[in-house]
């Protein structure tokens, strides 16, 4: 038996939605996406994280099915596993796996079984985000045009830059979530989602990148989505999974106003770099890299001047995008590596600042960025602008 270290993260993964809109005859969770269920599959992406306690909280009369989907995902790691019986309501099966948390737990994640093919980054970079006093969520911006409407009349239109839709696990400080948990229960007010329930006590929530992996099985289209992207997907057990690398590069010069926008960062007093959008030529390099790794054209065919909604817009955006694009594709994006040539602006100071930006970007994949200079030689060392070169890695699936 494979010797663990006693974790201090938790994640409750709530398995008690009825299946009433799949149009299934059993509970959701247990619903077949392929040859495994629903929670099987989000189970893998939970034991595929980093070491956790798992706690499974499933309706009742299905806590053996639970237990066999639970074994089967945790392999020799089901010692860190544990099914517990649901509540009548979201909210009190959460506190049931809230009542089956082992001392050591600092940390805990609330996860829905039915985003089964929730990525394992996703799951690490929600860990890895929450403090001591603050929650944390994944979230995708939302891309639709929304309006406010009044029986059939369109009232007003909604700015969607204000809004995200929000995914899980969510992330909380134990102490913290088990007082909300306690402050709802004495109120009686049901919430929509554990951030809620956790703002409502007064603490703050924050959020990180999601993936466009990680969507909610509800109806019977959304099962169909997950058994196409299923279906391209060369299994881990299978003989080989082959990656794809791409290469970027981009240059950009020196010039416009306004501060200098790179690596996902705003650098107040240096030079900004000319360009379409904010110029950040760390991005763009990474855009083509990963675009290329895919065979899914370039930066100039998706962001260029012909899409005039791009202009002025930064990391985020590019990346994001890039993001969704390669998961409609069916590819997982492993790391990309970048380095950049230039004398300015000083960057050892801010690299971890600028990885921890463009992985979030990224809906938490590995980023490495590296800073050179060229010695006073060439238009970089005249100090003219930036030239960068990215390598990215991806994976069919």
């Amino acid at each position: 038996m494979t010797l663990i270290p006693v974790p201090t993260t938790a994640i409750i993964v709530v398995a008690g939605g009825s299946g009433t809109r799949l149009g299934a005859a059993e509970p959701k969770a247990f619903v077949g996406i392929d040859e495994h269920s629903i929670l099987r599959h989000a189970l893998d992406g939970v034991f595929a994280s980093a070491p956790a306690q798992v706690i499974v909280v499933a309706p009742e009369g299905h806590e053996g099915d639970a237990e066999t989907e639970l074994r089967a995902a945790a392999l020799d790691r089901h010692e860190l596993g544990r099914v517990v019986t649901g509540g009548e309501t979201r909210q009190r099966s959460v506190v049931a796996g809230l009542a089956a948390l082992w001392g050591d737990i600092s940390t805990v994640l609330v996860h829905d079984a039915a985003r089964a093919l929730t990525p394992a980054t996703q799951i690490d970079a929600v860990a890895a985000t929450v403090t001591a006093d603050a929650g944390v969520i994944p979230a995708l911006p939302v891309i639709d045009t929304l309006k406010r409407v009044d029986a059939d009349d369109v009232v007003a239109a909604v700015d969607r830059s204000e809004l995200a839709a929000a995914q899980t696990p969510q992330g909380f400080p134990r102490a913290l979530l088990e007082a909300a948990y306690a402050a709802a229960a004495e109120s009686g007010v049901e919430y929509t989602d554990d951030a809620a329930l956790f703002a409502a006590a007064g603490h703050p929530v924050r959020h990180i990148r999601g993936s466009e992996l990680a969507f909610k099985i509800t109806t019977p289209g959304d099962l169909a989505r997950a058994r196409q992207l299923l279906a391209t997907t060369v299994p881990a057990a299978a003989a080989q999974v082959v990656p794809r690398v791409g290469i970027g590069t981009d240059v950009h010069a020196f010039g416009g106003d306004g501060n200098l926008w790179l690596a996902g960062l705003e650098w107040p007093g240096e030079q900004p770099l000319s360009g379409h959008s904010d110029g950040d030529a760390v991005a763009h390099a990474m855009v083509d890299a990963l675009l290329g790794a895919a065979g899914l054209g370039d930066i100039g065919e998706h962001f260029g001047t012909s899409h005039p909604e791009y202009a002025g817009a930064h990391a985020d955006v590019f990346l994001a995008r890039t993001a969704h694009l390669l998961a409609e594709a069916g590819f997982t994006i492993g790391n990309v590596s970048v380095q950049f040539q230039s004398n300015r602006p000083r960057f050892s100071a801010r690299r971890a600042e600028a990885e921890r930006s463009l992985s979030a970007a990224l809906g938490g994949a590995s980023v490495a960025v590296t800073a050179t200079t060229t010695d006073g030689l060439g238009f970089t060392g005249r100090g003219e602008g930036i030239a960068v070169t990215a390598v990215a890695l991806i994976y069919p699936g």
